[in-house]
């Protein structure tokens, strides 16, 4: 048996959303369609944008520390060695990586 009290969150508090009323009766269409609460589906498309959102933002961070290790240190590949690169992993998934230059 799966003990409910572990998987949720231990201070749930309220939120409330004013949504315009064509949402609303849309939502309310969705939940009976699914067999499932407003609330419900509410909850769960607001942990997937968190989740969405929160990986988006760590590519953003990726991408601007690569931008400045670039700029401090020259070091790339160039696009005709990146499109080698995923030639090859095409037919070897273990493919070495291109090494970087300036």
């Amino acid at each position: 048996m799966i003990n409910t009290m572990a998987i949720l969150p231990t201070k749930a508090r309220t939120l409330s959303v004013k949504l315009d009323p064509s949402y609303r009766e849309r939502l309310g269409g969705l939940a009976s369609m699914k067999k499932r609460t407003a609330h419900y589906l509410m909850r769960e498309a607001i942990e997937q944008y968190i989740e969405r959102e929160e990986a988006r933002q760590a590519v953003i961070a990726d991408a601007k520390a690569a931008w400045e290790d670039y700029r401090q240190t020259g070091l790339h590949i160039t696009l005709d060695e990146f499109e080698a690169w995923v030639g090859a992993i095409e037919e070897n998934p273990n493919a070495a990586v291109p090494i970087c230059h300036e």
